[in-house]
């Protein structure tokens, strides 16, 4: 290869590292990010997991608001186990806000709604960290919008999409020999999203009562090109009507 090539290579084309993270939506590039960044934070004694989970008492009696934020990027110190939730955490948070559209308005709105009832849950079950419990309804609202995907885990065992929160549910059962509460409990949210979103509008009328509101969407897409073009016509045919008289 000549120094020409090189530096053609160079210029256009990117580390694979590199190429990967910038290929990520905008949601879940920055989410896994500040999920690796914590981990590394918590191994490296910059910041303690005692600082980062979720607590009513902290977070509105002693106004430490960032648990709010916090308890859902804590997965554990730099592990196989922390590889593990980061991969399913960015794959399929990856092909759900892909298949949500080029706008973050939707996938945003449905963290929104995960990481809100997960908020209100997690004092009633005793779950001081979320983040496994959102992962989880990710991949369960994937799962079921994805029935006929055939998937391998672990080279092991072929199964189709709908049964992947159950395969990661034993597995991290046989892994910890504890019952995963934190994924049982975000496959409920998840399921209540699934519902609401994918069965109930086709019968009703296609109404669809978890659907962002007008202002969130604005937020991330401005006024609709479509609207502006409406009232220019408008302004158009109000100024010629005089005239047509």
């Amino acid at each position: 290869m000549d120094m020409d090539n090189m530096l053609a290579g160079g210029a256009l084309g990117q580390f694979p590292l590199e190429q990967w993270f910038y290929e990520m939506p905008v949601c879940t590039r920055w989410w896994t990010t500040a999920t690796v960044v914590t981990s590394v934070l918590v191994q490296c004694q910059v910041i303690t997991p005692f600082q980062l989970f979720y607590s009513t008492r902290a977070v509105f009696i002693k106004n430490q608001y960032w648990r709010l934020v916090t308890t859902f990027l804590y997965f554990g110190p730099l592990s196989l186990d922390l590889l593990f939730h980061v991969f399913f955490l960015q794959r399929y948070s990856r092909l759900l806000e892909e298949s949500s559209g080029r706008s973050p308005a939707h996938f945003s709105w449905l963290l929104v709604y995960a990481t809100s009832v997960l908020l209100v849950l997690s004092p009633m079950l005793s779950i001081p960290f979320l983040g496994s419990a959102l992962s989880s309804s990710l991949v369960y609202i994937w799962s079921r919008r994805n029935r006929d995907t055939r998937l391998s885990f672990l080279g092991l065992l072929v199964f189709t999409a709908p049964y992947l929160p159950w395969v990661l549910m034993a597995f991290s059962l046989v892994l910890h020999s504890t019952v995963p509460k934190d994924e049982i409990c975000g496959v409920i949210v998840g399921h209540i999203w699934y519902f609401f979103s994918d069965v109930y509008p086709p019968l009703h009328d296609g109404h669809r009562p978890l659907d962002p509101p007008a202002w969130w969407i604005r937020l991330f897409e401005g006024r609709p090109i479509e609207s502006e073009a409406t009232d220019i016509d408008n302004d158009f045919a109000a100024a010629a009507a005089p005239e047509l008289r």
